[in-house]
């Protein structure tokens, strides 16, 4: 099921378990119980499917990051299909088209940001379910920089230098430079812990990191965690796509803003996060696009006073998905092409519900597997208005 966990029935109730494969059968010791849901714990997995294998992380279990690293990643891939098929027609019963392609990648050492606690002088993910620390030294599904940064990190903790007050940080990196940044701290850090972090990481940046030298990415500014797929994610939301005009939602730096730009004679890029929107336009003028226009508003605010639909819209919503007001616009404008970029397939099945009822058809469906090893998954939808 979406969520990693394995589900059961026993004696009328569902059981949720996680890091079990499909006809596996366990032992396995209840942990939550609520009227008619159990959450377990496997103590033993009596019969393993025959596709079960070793987790290479020696923290999978415990860090709350993996739910599939017990399973080969074409299987893991077929699960994932076939749980975006299962939710599609469940939650908002609507037929997905017969062929769904997938686009993968390198399945480990993809991730360009990491998020780590701190606590108690050791640095870590949270485990699953829990506030619990689950401390780590590296993490197989970082990129080379992440684990590099990550390794230095870790031996600046037993210095009387590192901050006793600072609970969370991020790393992002390009593989070349690294952009630290505090997410939560007791009290604000001084300017001396990150010229210490200069003479430790290598390539750290202050300020924004310019990504492969085409996205300037502010620290409050989001960007695709995959460093293998992000161009080939932007080549399936476009796949068939040209025109005069284009309206790009949710448009964040400009990843998909800046090849629509080449695409489409204008464009305009909704973003409602300032620093984003700031990003947004320096990467389009870098890159010559003077057709490219920038809005600092929020997608609700900017199709209430749209009049005329364009061509084609795109939307890359958060995992909330577009929601009720996006989508009853949406129809009302009735652009004549839309692609959805959805990284939460039950969401993607309520917003997809409303428009194919209103007449809209689904031309291609690509699963873009961003999170490998990872029950996430990021799905293209392509829709014409009929």
């Amino acid at each position: 099921m979406y969520g990693g966990e394995g589900l059961a029935r026993l004696d009328g109730r569902v059981v949720f378990t996680p890091f079990v494969l499909p006809g596996e059968r366990i032992r396995a010791e209840a942990k939550h119980e609520k009227p008619g849901l159990v959450r377990a714990h496997t103590l033993e997995v009596l019969q393993p499917a025959p596709e079960r294998v070793e987790a290479p992380c020696p923290y999978f279990g415990r860090c709350g990051g993996c739910h599939y690293q017990h399973a080969p990643y074409e299987y893991q891939l077929s699960l994932k299909r076939g749980i975006l098929i299962e939710e599609l027609r469940r939650l908002g019963k609507v037929e997905p088209p017969g062929e769904i392609g997938i686009v993968s990648a390198e399945p480990w050492g993809y991730r360009n940001r990491a998020q780590l606690h701190v606590e108690e002088g050791r640095l870590g993910y949270r485990e699953a379910r829990s506030h619990k620390l689950c401390a780590i030294d590296h993490c197989p599904i970082g990129s080379p920089k992440v684990n590099e940064t990550i390794h230095a990190l870790v031996s600046m903790l037993g210095d009387p230098r590192w901050p006793r007050f600072l609970r969370s940080i991020e790393i992002f990196t390009d593989e070349q430079q690294v952009q630290l940044n505090v997410l939560e701290t007791d009290r604000p850090v001084a300017r001396r812990f990150f010229e210490w972090c200069a003479e430790t990481i290598p390539g750290l940046v202050s300020g924004p990191l310019d990504y492969e030298g085409r996205f300037r990415v502010s620290s409050n500014s989001f960007f695709q965690v995959n460093r293998f797929l992000s161009d080939r994610l932007v080549a399936a939301a476009m796949e068939g796509i040209e025109g005069d005009a284009a309206l790009d939602l949710y448009a964040g730096v400009g990843l998909f803003s800046l090849s629509l730009a080449r695409r489409f004679r204008q464009v305009t890029a909704v973003e409602s996060g300032g620093g984003a929107v700031r990003d947004l336009q320096f990467n389009a003028e870098r890159a010559g696009l003077s057709n490219l226009t920038a809005e600092q508003r929020t997608a609700e605010d900017f199709l209430s006073g749209l009049e005329r639909p364009p061509e084609f819209v795109l939307l890359d919503p958060p995992r909330a998905g577009l929601g009720k007001v996006v989508v009853e616009r949406l129809i009302a404008l009735r652009p004549p092409r839309l692609a959805i970029v959805a990284c939460d397939p039950a969401t993607l099945a309520r917003d997809l519900a409303a428009l194919v009822a209103s007449g809209y058809a689904i031309d291609r469906m690509t699963l873009v597997d961003l999170f490998p090893q990872t029950f996430h998954l990021e799905t293209v939808v392509q829709l014409t208005a009929r």
